[in-house]
C-alpha cells in the first residue's frame, strides 16, 4: 500500500465509496423485500429474529465487497452462529485481519418484520482492529450517515455535530432491549431510572440508527447491553467523528469487543454513566 495515500484508499478504490455503494444497493434490495418476508426464524431468543431478507442482503454486500477487495476479511451477522459466545469467537478469529469489513445487513430486523420504519444497513471497515470507515443507511428515509476516521461525519453531504445539551434533564436519550432475557431486567431498571432523570426516552429498536442519531444531534445519549461488533462498528465511528464519546458502561474507551456501551455528545457522558451505575 502506498503510504502517501490516505488509509481509506487502496490504489484508485475508495473504501468509503465502496461502502456507500454497498449500502445503497442493499437498501434497494431491502425495500423490495419489505412486507414480503413471511414468518421469521428465531436465533438466540424470540426477540432475536432473522429473515431471508437479512441473509440475502448480507450475500449482496459480501459479494460486492469481494469484487473490489477480494483479499479483505468479512464479518457479517448472518454468517455467525447465534449467541454471545459464538459472536465473541467469530470476532476473535477475525479481528487481527489487516482489513475487516463488519456488516449488519438489517439492524432492526424485528422492526423490519413488523413494518415499523426504523431499521438500517450498517457497514464498517476496520484496519488492524480500528474502525476507519463507517456507513449507516436508512432506506426508508433515504438517509445516509458516513464517517471516515479523522475526516468527520456527514449526513446528506453535510457535516454532523453532536447535540449541545449539558445535563440529562435537558437530554433526549435512547436505549434498546437486549435479546438476552436475563439482561432485560437490568435494562428495565435502567430505563426506569433514566426516565426520571432525562427529558425523555426512546426505545426504537436499532442500535446503529440510535448511534447515527447521537452523531446527528437528534439524541444526546444512548446505551444498550448485549450488542455485537456489527451493531456498533459503523455507528461508533459516526459518534466519535461528530464530536461525541463512546465507551463501555464502566467508562473504558470503545473497543470492537465491547458488548455493553454508552454513547453521548460527551457533555452528559459522565452523568449518564453515573445514572446507569445508580440503577445497578
Amino acid at each position: 500500500m502506498d503510504k502517501s495515500r490516505p488509509e481509506t484508499v487502496v490504489g484508485s478504490k475508495s473504501f468509503t465509496a465502496v461502502a456507500v455503494n454497498c449500502a445503497a444497493k442493499a437498501g434497494e434490495y431491502i425495500k423490495m423485500k419489505l412486507g414480503t418476508t413471511g414468518q421469521p426464524d428465531f436465533k438466540y431468543s424470540r426477540q432475536d429474529l432473522v429473515t431471508e431478507a437479512d441473509k440475502g442482503t448480507e450475500r449482496l454486500i459480501r459479494n460486492l465487497i469481494a469484487t473490489h477487495f477480494p483479499h479483505h476479511s468479512f464479518l457479517g451477522e448472518e454468517g455467525v452462529e447465534p449467541g454471545p459466545e459464538a459472536s465473541a469467537a467469530a470476532l476473535r478469529k477475525a479481528i487481527e485481519a489487516e482489513y475487516l469489513w463488519i456488516v449488519d445487513p438489517i439492524d432492526g430486523t424485528t422492526n423490519f418484520v413488523h413494518g415499523f420504519p426504523f431499521f438500517a444497513v450498517s457497514i464498517a471497515l476496520a484496519r488492524n482492529g480500528q474502525v476507519i470507515v463507517g456507513v449507516v443507511y436508512d432506506p426508508v428515509r433515504d438517509e445516509l450517515f458516513v464517517a471516515e476516521r479523522g475526516k468527520g461525519a456527514y449526513i446528506r453531504g453535510k457535516r454532523m455535530k453532536v447535540s449541545a445539551e449539558r445535563t440529562l434533564g435537558k437530554s433526549l436519550l435512547a436505549s434498546g432491549f437486549p435479546a438476552d432475557p436475563a439482561m432485560m431486567r437490568l435494562n428495565a431498571r435502567e430505563v426506569s431510572t433514566l426516565a426520571h432523570k432525562a427529558r425523555n426516552l426512546r426505545v426504537c429498536g436499532s442500535a446503529a440508527l440510535h448511534l447515527a442519531y447521537v452523531a446527528a444531534g437528534r439524541l444526546s445519549g444512548f446505551w444498550e447491553h448485549g450488542l455485537n461488533a456489527w451493531d456498533l462498528a459503523a455507528g461508533s465511528l459516526l459518534v466519535e467523528e461528530a464530536g461525541g464519546r463512546v465507551t463501555s458502561l464502566t467508562g473504558e474507551p470503545f473497543d470492537l469487543r465491547a458488548r455493553d456501551v454508552a454513547a453521548s455528545n460527551g457533555l452528559i457522558h459522565d452523568e449518564l454513566l453515573a445514572a446507569l451505575r445508580e440503577a445497578e
